[in-house]
Formats: C-alpha cells, structure tokens, sequence
C-alpha cells in the first residue's frame, strides 16, 4: 500500500527545467606514509578510517556547493550541523550501490561520463568495487520531493523488465543487484 519509488521520479518533466549531476571523489592514501607505520595496524587502522570519513566529508561539501554556489537552488541554505545530519537540505546524492541504486554497475556509466579514472585516479574492479577503498561515486538530484528511499525484494517480472531495459539478462542483471534474483 505504498508507492514503489524509483530515482527517475526526481527528474522534473519539460517544460520545467532541472538538473541531474554526477560526481567521484577520492582519497588517496601514500603507502610509504610515515602515518600508517611499519608493523603498526592500530595506525593503518585509524588512517584508513579518517580517509573515508575525508571522502565523505568532501562529497558533502562538493553537494552543498552545488546545492548553494553552482545549481543555487538552496542559495540560502543555512542549517545547523544537526540539520545536515537530519539531511533537512534539498536534493539528494544516491550511490550506486546503495539503497535506492543496488545495481553497482551503474558507476560504470558515471566513470565514463566524468572521464573519473583520469581526473581522480580512482579505479573500478572487474566486480565494480572502487580503488582506492576512499572513494565515493554517485549522482545529485535537485528536484524538492527528492528523497533517499530503499529498494526492497524485486518480483521475477521486475528483474525480467529491468534487465530487458540495461540490454542483459536477468542473470546479469541479478549479479549486479545488492541482492539475488527470486525464485
């Protein structure tokens, strides 16, 4: 009894004018670090952790520029740090990958379009996992109703319509989904 919401919902329809943005951030870490240590896992630990903590501070930065400086949208924003964590901001940036993207080949199509691997040095595997591990890639939605939602179990006739429409097969199409094809 709810509707089932999908990220192209947050694209306004012409006439009215909107954007959808891409991004890819990284943070790279030096192995010959003085900060990671020899022997010292403790310090390789807490060095990784602050690179993904840095990545995505950065990606929260680079979408409050975009919300407030380059789309200005929200060019007046002013919320509290408790307000950013509530994300009572406007717009949303998904990730592949994620709740509302389970298919993480999609960074695919975002490294392409962004020339990503060139400009960040950040890299995709085979299995679409990103390097280095700090990385983060996904898109920005200014539309008002924008909001973060999950997909949940997907029915046979839903793997078969949305492989059909990637061009794969629902095999494909299943291994790349956070979860497996039903039964």
């Amino acid at each position: 009894e709810q509707f089932n919401l999908c990220l192209s919902d947050f694209v306004a329809e012409p006439p009215v004018e909107d954007y959808l943005g891409a991004f890819v951030v990284a943070v790279h870490i030096n192995e010959d670090s003085r900060l990671l240590g020899k022997d010292d896992d403790y310090a390789e630990i807490m060095v990784k952790a602050l690179a993904d903590r840095f990545v995505e501070a950065f990606a929260e930065y680079l979408h409050h520029q975009v919300r407030t400086r380059y789309w200005g949208y929200a060019a007046d924003e002013t919320l509290s740090n408790e307000e950013l964590i509530q994300e009572k901001y406007s717009g949303i940036r998904p990730a592949p990958g994620y709740p509302a993207c389970p298919d993480h080949s999609e960074k695919e199509a975002i490294f392409d379009l962004l020339n990503a691997t060139s400009l960040t040095g950040s890299e995709l595997t085979e299995n679409y996992a990103m390097f280095p591990a700090a990385s983060i890639a996904g898109w920005y939605f200014s539309h008002p109703q924008s909001r973060y939602f999950n997909v949940r179990k997907i029915g046979d006739d839903q793997l078969r319509e949305y492989a059909a429409r990637k061009g794969t097969s629902p095999d494909e199409a299943s291994r790349w989904l956070s979860f497996s094809a039903p039964d």
